[in-house]
């Protein structure tokens, strides 16, 4: 209740620092910064590197770097979305954008250059290519929030691409170009691009007043709701060759599940009619997203064996 009292609050008192980095945590969504961290580290001890000890990965100050510039980028990339999006989250979520507006705008612009500053410097750390790959992140993000999601198709695969990207930094790192890598990372892309059209579905009235050409507004809840039935089912392809692979260990529990949950959530969706359904149906994705990141840790109990055993 403070947040949203200080906010509605009109007269010039200073607001205490404790609340604007609230706000500015609300803004940045430090709550998925620290679930990217999370799989960026698990997937770099699981999948990118299982040869590798634990202890290696961990103490690696060149994967340090990585996921450090990684979290100023993303965050900054949070900060500038925000900026665009000021007015249409005044509409689709009232409460949030008045928590967000506690820092002013300009404070935001000011974030965001530092934060891209610190995340590219931090890159030249490891390498002139990853300094170059986070500036071309960096300016694909700002991209995206300045045009391209206000359209379709360049919408709906430019913001899946870029949700996948924090993971290509560490693929490349490593050089780890084996078949189960580029499955697990179709898999994902197909649930990203399910999430990021039920959050069209769920911003629709905040994006028809903006007049952002998402594939909800262009062609109605109708037809979004086809494309979200046909890419679930697609998804079922890279779960099927997943299993085949028995290197996924444990992992294979949380497939079984994510067919069960994926079917469930198709029926939900067609009987769902209202903002609040969607808003469950996204958090339904958000906890498949969390429960797919910690199960990384169930691949190959072999791999967790070794890796506390070599040091």
């Amino acid at each position: 209740m403070d947040l949203l009292e200080i906010s509605k609050n009109n007269s010039k008192k200073p607001v205490p620092f404790y609340i604007k980095m609230l706000s500015l945590f609300s803004v940045v969504r430090g709550y998925n910064i620290l679930l990217i961290v999370i799989a960026q580290y698990l997937a770099s001890i699981f999948i990118f590197s299982p040869e590798k000890s634990l202890r290696y990965v961990l103490l690696d100050i060149n994967l340090y770097f990585i996921v450090l510039s990684t979290i100023c980028v993303i965050a900054s990339g949070y900060i500038i979305n925000n900026f665009y999006d000021s007015e249409t989250d005044k509409i689709n979520k009232p409460v949030k954008s008045k928590i967000d507006a506690i820092v002013s705008q300009k404070n935001k612009l000011r974030f965001y250059f530092l934060l891209n500053f610190i995340g590219v410097v931090i890159a030249f750390l490891v390498s002139w290519r990853a300094a170059l790959f986070f500036s071309v992140y960096i300016f694909l993000i700002w991209f995206y929030s300045h045009k391209l999601k206000k359209y379709p198709l360049t919408g709906l695969f430019s913001a899946a691409c870029l949700a996948i990207l924090p993971f290509f930094a560490v693929f490349v790192y490593y050089k780890n170009f084996s078949e189960l890598i580029f499955t697990h990372a179709a898999f994902l892309f197909f649930i990203l691009l399910i999430r990021e059209l039920i959050k069209d579905l769920e911003r629709i009235k905040g994006d028809f007043v903006q007049n952002y050409q998402t594939i909800a507004v262009k062609y109605g809840e109708y037809f979004t709701k086809i494309l979200i039935s046909l890419l679930a089912l697609l998804t079922l392809n890279p779960i099927y060759f997943l299993l085949k692979y028995p290197e996924i260990g444990g992992m294979k529990y949380f497939f079984y599940v994510s067919v069960v949950v994926l079917f469930i959530f198709v029926l939900a969706l067609w009987l769902s009619k209202s903002i609040r359904n969607y808003m469950l149906l996204h958090l339904i994705l958000k906890l498949l997203i969390i429960t797919g990141v910690f199960s990384l840790a169930l691949i190959d109990y072999s791999v967790i064996i070794n890796k506390i055993l070599l040091k």
